[in-house]
């Protein structure tokens, strides 16, 4: 049996009440920690509505509360991008690999617009997305994986660390279909 020695990231980085826009965090890497208060209040709605495990109504909730932030502030505002990626959790915790990878990759890309590719909450972002998709069942994982290193090649680079992990990663992915499919 092959062991990852790879350090890996939960998909959704650490819930915390920060995440949710709950609690203001003190790291100066975090700009987003200046919800506006009336965010932060229906942030802490969808989150007890989750919590409540009803996560469609989380999720409509999320999806009325980014029409008003993207109308308020812009699409590439840090506000958007965060309730962007409450959607992209609360995809997650409803088991839909596919389109919280997709949510992911477009704040990825998003925080790399508005922050740059070497802030820190732009790589964590890709980290998230990186470890997200290592977590989607093997048959779903090489088109997904396509998407994934078509984003971290235009964020970091050809040759950035996340990059060469996805190829491996795309690579072994490949052997194993391969060696699947001559048994």
């Amino acid at each position: 049996m092959h062991v990852d020695h790879e350090q890996l990231y939960q998909p959704w980085g650490t819930v915390t009440p920060t995440f949710w826009g709950l609690e203001h965090e003190t790291s100066p890497t975090r700009s987003e920690a200046r919800i506006p208060q009336v965010l932060r209040g229906r942030l802490t709605e969808i989150a007890a509505t989750a919590a409540r495990g009803r996560l469609p109504d989380a999720a409509w909730m999320a999806y009325q509360l980014d029409t008003e932030v993207t109308g308020e502030y812009g699409p590439e505002h840090l506000n958007t991008v965060h309730i962007r990626e409450v959607r992209a959790h609360l995809a997650y915790l409803a088991g839909d690999h596919a389109t919280s990878l997709g949510w992911y990759l477009h704040t990825a890309r998003l925080r790399a617009t508005i922050q740059g590719p070497g802030h820190p909450d732009t790589e964590e972002a890709t980290r998230r997305v990186y470890s997200l998709w290592r977590t989607v069942p093997d048959a779903d994982a090489p088109a997904l994986g396509a998407e994934v290193l078509g984003a971290v090649t235009d964020i970091h680079g050809p040759e950035a660390a996340v990059v060469r992990r996805t190829r491996k990663r795309l690579q072994a992915l490949a052997a194993s279909r391969e060696a699947r499919s001559i048994t």
